[in-house]
């Protein structure tokens, strides 16, 4: 059970990520191509569980375990999003996020301000989802954060290379980049 004095702290560093992600977004970006994003994405279709793959981290994702992304169906461009994973390991203490996406207009759904905290809205760019929605890359113009994301905890190794040369073409830092650990439902 967490003790007000860690729920404190908790709280504290998610509004210093809010305040780092606001400053990051008002950065200009000007040495860096556009960042691509799929001309279309069926909110519909891509609302469910993701599993996090892997990802240039938030601070908060660093040593996340069993890492899930859930997104509801749309209500009015918005859409509820539950980020869960496990801290440290995976029998570590489950942390719970909830924050909301709004899809930018005449973004082909594919743009969002992802909002922790009001009225910081992060950037959020949808640029891949194969056909069958499950795989997906989500990124950010300043190519610091980056996710791979997939219906099931694991991925084929050709399929994981495939998402890898698209990062690389949107100069991002591989190195960067981490495994999340996952662990099968059944285990």
């Amino acid at each position: 059970m967490e003790s007000n004095a860690d729920k404190k702290m908790s709280l504290n560093k998610f509004l210093l990520l809010c305040i780092l992600v606001l400053l990051s977004a008002c950065q200009s970006s000007s040495k860096q191509q556009p960042l691509r994003t799929e001309a279309f994405v069926d909110l519909n279709r891509f609302a469910g569980d993701w599993y996090v793959i892997a990802n240039i981290p938030t601070f908060i994702e660093v040593d996340a375990y069993n890492a899930i992304e859930s997104y509801a169906k749309p209500v009015d461009g918005k859409m509820a999003t539950t980020f869960t994973f496990n801290k440290g390991g995976f029998d570590g203490e489950k942390k719970t996020y909830k924050p909301i996406g709004f899809v930018r207009e005449n973004s082909g759904n594919a743009v969002w301000g992802m909002q922790f905290i009001w009225p910081i809205k992060a950037e959020y760019r949808i640029i891949y989802v194969d056909d069958d929605y499950t795989v997906t890359i989500v990124g950010r113009t300043k190519r610091d954060y980056v996710w791979i994301m997939a219906r099931q905890p694991f991925i084929a190794d050709a399929d994981y290379q495939q998402l890898l040369r698209i990062i690389k073409e949107e100069d991002y830092d591989l190195s960067q980049l981490r495994l999340v650990p996952q662990q099968a439902a059944s285990q």
